[in-house]
């Protein structure tokens, strides 16, 4: 063996897990204004925070807990950096509670929160999720249901999440849930027996509903427990006595066809349900027809979710009819369906009856330019007070643009608007932008990321926000901006009554990349061939995930 092979030292690779992106500190951001200012358990008790104040607080969280991790990864410079995360992690949701405890901000202006029951002390609520997720037995159970038994306690409101129940802990939760069922009125079950064989995590839910069943309950959460039919059959005597529900929320919990039919025909009455939740589960088409039978019967419903659920064509035009009934409804979520264009004009036909709707997300439905210039049509007219826009990745260019710009011009109550993953290119981002320029006084947050705009797009968006008061995040990311061009867009927000924060991650942008120019487009959407539908439908497909 010669020198040089003696002396070779095999080389080691690591990984750097820290320091997070720009791009994954925003994101974090976003989810945790989203947490902070969604309604949950917390949010009922304490007040809910507002998309303004939740947006500062989770702002000033991931500032803090970021300086905190940095300073801890300084310290051990040769680690991974897993320390570093881990910290940034546990930190984010210690300060996030923290928020949530303390409630939305007062001021001598503002009005007290509304909520659909006043609020109560502190000791109707039973929350056991706090901290990881672990497996609880028998010993545990019964020390963490103990306030239950002792007589003449006020608990209304149980949260076992992130709990999970074996049969030995089961036995000992199901006497104690019995003797208090008659004063509750909320439960939250969602992921109680993660990690479980199929047969005891069957065997606890029916422990479980025997000893609920009968409870007049408001709000039911079962989430996150990977039910499909069987668990949905396993919950049967709890979910046959709900006359009185007004929120409901099966999400992430494998609901195929079968187990969409037995939710439909178990739960006795939805008359009452303002709250119907049913993201990411595998429904398909089939399935939706029986989601579209509970949502026909539910007519005071104010929110419904089913987005992530592989709904197609047939089950969109179900679901889209169905809602018609639902005429008080104020937040609708269908995102990452394969509804087309067929399922957009349907609901286009059903939105003119949705007066009050506020939040509209319709991204990755696969709606193309036929599909949202029917439904923007019809939200000219009908929802001019819409605050929420969502209408990503749908195939949308510069042929639609014109529509959607006369569309965005009504909608002066605007506070977000995404129109991310399309293809509106220069000429569509000037048409659009323009449309946002004057008033749009509300508007916080615009996304149009991954549109092959260059440089003259680029401008025309940050012109459009630059003087906007309170506006908090430009997405252009992932485009085609010249670095002359990033330039620009600086100088013109610098010039603005708004400060270079609100800019987003440029860190994906292709400062040497063009947009294609090939003609792809046929002139007239009505002409396309199927074969050629069939092609820009696949090439949208891909894996789900949940949240």
């Amino acid at each position: 063996m010669d020198s040089a092979a003696q002396g070779f030292q095999p080389r080691t690779f690591s990984i750097k897990l820290w320091p997070p992106s720009e791009s994954t500190r925003i994101m974090l951001v976003e989810r945790m204004t989203d947490n902070l200012s969604t309604e949950s358990i917390f949010s009922r008790k304490y007040g809910i925070l507002s998309k303004e104040e939740a947006h500062e607080n989770a702002k000033r969280i991931e500032q803090l807990c970021f300086a905190s991790a940095d300073e801890h990864f300084k310290e051990e410079p040769d680690g991974d950096g897993s320390s570093a995360v881990q910290m940034y992690a546990k930190e984010t949701s210690k300060l996030m509670l923290e928020v949530l405890k303390k409630g939305p901000r007062t001021t001598a202006g503002s009005e007290a929160p509304v909520a659909d029951t006043p609020l109560e002390p502190g000791d109707t609520v039973l929350d056991i999720s706090g901290g990881k997720r672990a497996f609880i037995e028998a010993d545990e159970a019964k020390e963490l249901l103990s306030p239950l038994t002792k007589p003449g306690n006020s608990y209304k409101r149980i949260c076992f999440s992130n709990r999970s129940f074996g049969i030995d802990a089961a036995n000992v939760a199901g006497p104690i849930l019995e003797s208090v069922k008659n004063q509750l009125t909320e439960v939250d079950i969602s992921d109680f027996v993660a990690g479980r064989p199929e047969d005891e995590a069957l065997d606890v839910m029916r422990i479980f509903s025997k000893a609920l069943e009968g409870s007049v309950l408001r709000y039911l959460n079962i989430s996150d427990n990977a039910l499909g039919e069987k668990g949905v059959r396993a919950f049967s005597e709890l979910l046959k006595s709900q006359e009185n529900l007004e929120e409901l929320y099966v999400m992430n919990d494998g609901i195929s066809e079968d187990a969409a039919k037995a939710l439909s025909e178990l739960i006795p009455s939805t008359e009452k349900l303002k709250v119907l939740h049913f993201h990411n589960n595998m429904s398909g088409d089939e399935g939706a027809v029986y989601v579209a039978e509970m949502v026909k019967r539910s007519p005071n419903l104010e929110s419904f979710r089913c987005s992530a659920t592989r709904i197609g064509s047939d089950g969109g035009v179900a679901l889209s009819e169905a809602l018609g009934t639902c005429t008080h409804l104020k937040k609708l979520d269908l995102r990452d369906n394969l509804f087309g264009v067929d399922a957009g004009i349907a609901l286009s036909k059903t939105l003119p009856k949705l007066l009050d709707l506020v939040e509209l997300y319709l991204s990755d439905l696969n709606l193309e330019n036929k599909g949202t210039l029917a439904i923007i049509n019809a939200l000219k007219q009908s929802a001019p007070q819409l605050e929420v826009l969502e209408l990503a990745g749908n195939e949308i260019n510069v042929k639609a643009a014109p529509g959607l710009a006369e569309c965005l011009t009504a909608m002066q109550s605007l506070k977000k608007l995404d129109l991310a993953e399309n293809e509106l290119k220069d000429e569509g981002a000037l048409i659009i932008a323009k449309s946002l320029e004057d008033g749009h006084a509300d508007l916080k947050e615009l996304d149009v990321s991954t549109n092959m705009f260059q440089r003259v797009g680029a401008r025309c968006f940050a012109r459009a926000v630059a003087n906007k008061p309170g506006f908090v995040h430009l997405n252009i990311n992932s485009n085609f901006i010249s670095d002359e061009g990033i330039d620009e867009v600086k100088d013109i927000l610098k010039a603005g009554k708004n400060s270079l924060d609100v800019l987003g991650s440029l860190d994906e942008n292709d400062p040497e990349g063009e947009p294609d120019d090939d003609e792809e487009e046929e002139d007239g959407e009505d002409a396309k061939d199927d074969e050629d539908e069939l092609d820009s439908k696949l090439q949208n497909v891909h894996v789900e995930q949940g949240d």
